[in-house]
């Protein structure tokens, strides 16, 4: 039996998901590898070598902001929020993302 593995993500995309999935709330780093993994039915698997680097270059941008607080597992941790230009990173990488997705279906349709 053969296991699927997660697929690589493009370049700067994992910003974009961590952005878009910060949009309803603030989240800590567990929470947040939780919620892309289960919004993508389990396709898409962040491991924390990959989000914690990610996330605290996102802080030294401005576009997320940090607070220490208690989990649900009564632990504690780092509790991450979108800042005011992290909602309108969100909306440039959100808008470049479509516009690629959209030239690579013209491609995948035409070549």
């Amino acid at each position: 039996m053969e296991t699927q593995s997660s697929p690589e993500l493009l370049p700067g995309t994992l910003f974009l998901l961590i952005l878009r999935t910060l949009r309803s709330g603030p989240l800590h780093g567990y929470a947040i590898a939780r919620r892309i993994k289960d919004a993508s039915r389990d396709g898409l698997q962040i491991e924390d070598g990959s989000l914690y680097p990610a996330l605290n270059r996102m802080l030294v941008k401005g576009w997320l902001a940090a607070q220490w607080g208690i989990s649900e597992n009564n632990r504690k941790a780092r509790f991450y929020r979108l800042t005011p230009e992290g909602r309108k990173q969100l909306e440039r990488e959100a808008g470049d993302f479509d516009r690629l997705v959209r030239a690579i279906h013209l491609v995948m349709r035409t070549a």
